[in-house]
């Protein structure tokens, strides 16, 4: 019989140490190394493998018809709804509204008369209908039931009918005989998914593991539950707005960077079908250093407000304030207007901010940021029908982004009449029948010229003025 070893394990990354020490030298992370108790394992070798047949890729394959939850927002980032024996994992920050999305997952689906589970290790069954009760979907014939221990999950989910969704509450709860650690540890965390796994594979129903996350946004637990499961979804949200938003980071049936947009309400969280008119809603045209950026997300086309300020330090370092923005990206823009824009922006402070709580993270938000930094600094108003996308260059040239004609036609959908581009953007026949009037755009030195024609002269923007 082998003896029982013990290893130290990262709770946060999951890293492997010969020794207790009080910092992770793999995240960096204190307080985060436990010890753990390998389960023994025989030395005897394993004999007596089963061949198996090999098949070649040009066969036949059949399509599997998806279960639509009824969320059309969910069925957006999914692919188009679930896919039978998919394993999904569901991360977010804690009261982020994740168990209210599922809730109402649970109980569309249901309605239509499948067999839902619900499996909350966190919360009592009572704590579970009082929810339900707040969101008025008391009467949905979900099975609910407070339970931590896998085996016992697996029997009742295999007892009956085959359930269509099992949802588990959370998977950093769950505890399994196959591990000796504790519940939340990084071996039981694996331990429970794979078992987990392996039922919706055998079985066919969709498990949804919701995971609990880390200071910086990661699923918290080993990275190795995030390559077992199809798709890993991530609910995020700011606590000062009602916007939320689902994003697939990975989906092997559909695309990632896909996102749903919600609204947190009275009654739960209800679909924004067009986000674009939402986030735009109630924003002051007539003021200076704002532009509307028309970006993308996934496959979705979406219109949002990049806001900016600059304003004279008193300090003697300038202040670079972001939200919702690279602050990197930030400082090569800034440096490029001064390089090639011929603005001396060293004496101000700049702060940058998108609008509704939501990012901006792709290059093609470049110009529009470019151009409400020039809005600001000079007093020019932009006019409230132009749009703006395109990537900004070290050299100072705007670049052609990706998925223009999308872009372009979202921004008419929404009443808009002209949007700047690059200069270098391919725009076909059918682009151009949408309505709004191109203005290319070669470099910043040409967008600063055109901005700064329409300023009242109340502060000067050149070096050469400076």
């Amino acid at each position: 019989m082998a003896k029982s070893r013990s290893a130290f394990i990262c709770q946060n990354c999951g890293a492997v140490s010969s020794r207790w020490q009080g910092k992770c030298e793999a995240c960096n992370e204190w307080n985060t190394i436990a010890e753990e108790i390998d389960s023994p394992i025989s030395s005897q070798r394993i004999l007596g493998g089963r061949s198996f047949e090999l098949e070649s890729l040009a066969g036949s394959s059949s399509t599997v018809d998806r279960v639509i939850s009824g969320v059309e927002e969910f069925d957006r980032v999914t692919g188009g709804g679930f896919v039978p024996g998919s394993v999904i994992l569901l991360g977010g920050e804690p009261g982020i509204g994740k168990s209210t999305l599922l809730i109402q997952i649970c109980a569309a689906l249901a309605t239509r008369g499948e067999r839902v589970i619900y499996i909350s290790g966190e919360e009592a069954v009572a704590q579970v209908r009082l929810r339900a009760s707040r969101l008025n979907l008391a009467s949905a014939p979900v099975e609910l039931a407070a339970a931590t221990q896998v085996e016992d999950i697996l029997a009742t989910c295999g007892s009956g009918t085959r359930a269509a969704l099992i949802v588990i509450d959370s998977i950093q709860t769950m505890h399994t005989n196959q591990a000796p650690s504790a519940p939340g540890t990084v071996t039981q965390v694996r331990a429970s998914a794979q078992a987990l796994l392996r039922h919706a594979k055998s079985s066919g129903s969709i498990v949804i593991l919701v995971g609990h996350v880390t200071k910086d946004g990661q699923v918290a637990g080993p990275r190795v539950v995030e390559h077992m499961v199809d798709a890993v979804l991530s609910f995020e949200g700011d606590a000062a707005h009602h916007f939320r938003m689902l994003r697939a980071s990975k989906n092997r049936f559909g695309a990632t960077g896909e996102i749903g947009v919600f609204e947190m309400t009275g009654l739960g969280l209800a679909e924004v079908a067009n986000p674009s008119a939402l986030f735009l809603a109630g924003r002051d045209a007539a003021a200076p250093g704002a532009a509307v950026f028309a970006g993308m997300e996934g496959q979705r086309p979406m219109l949002l407000e990049i806001q900016a300020l600059v304003a004279p330090t008193s300090l003697g370092t300038p202040r670079r304030a972001v939200v919702g923005f690279d602050q990197n990206r930030l400082s090569m823009i800034l440096a490029v207007l001064e390089a090639h824009g011929g603005l001396k922006l060293g004496l101000y402070d700049i702060y940058l901010n998108v609008a509704g709580g939501l990012r901006a993270d792709e290059p093609a938000a470049d110009l529009a940021a470019a151009a409400a930094l020039v809005s600001s600094l000079t007093g020019a108003v932009l006019p409230a029908d132009q749009a703006f996308f395109g990537e900004i260059g070290l050299s100072g040239a705007v670049r052609p982004v990706i998925h223009a004609g999308m872009r372009l036609r979202e921004a008419a959908k929404l009443g808009f009449h002209q949007a700047v581009l690059a200069q270098a953007q391919q725009i076909n026949d059918e682009e151009r029948r949408s309505g709004l009037a191109l203005r290319p755009c070669a470099d910043v030195g040409q967008l600063v010229a055109a901005i700064a024609q329409t300023a009242p002269n109340k502060r000067p923007t050149s070096s050469t003025s400076q």
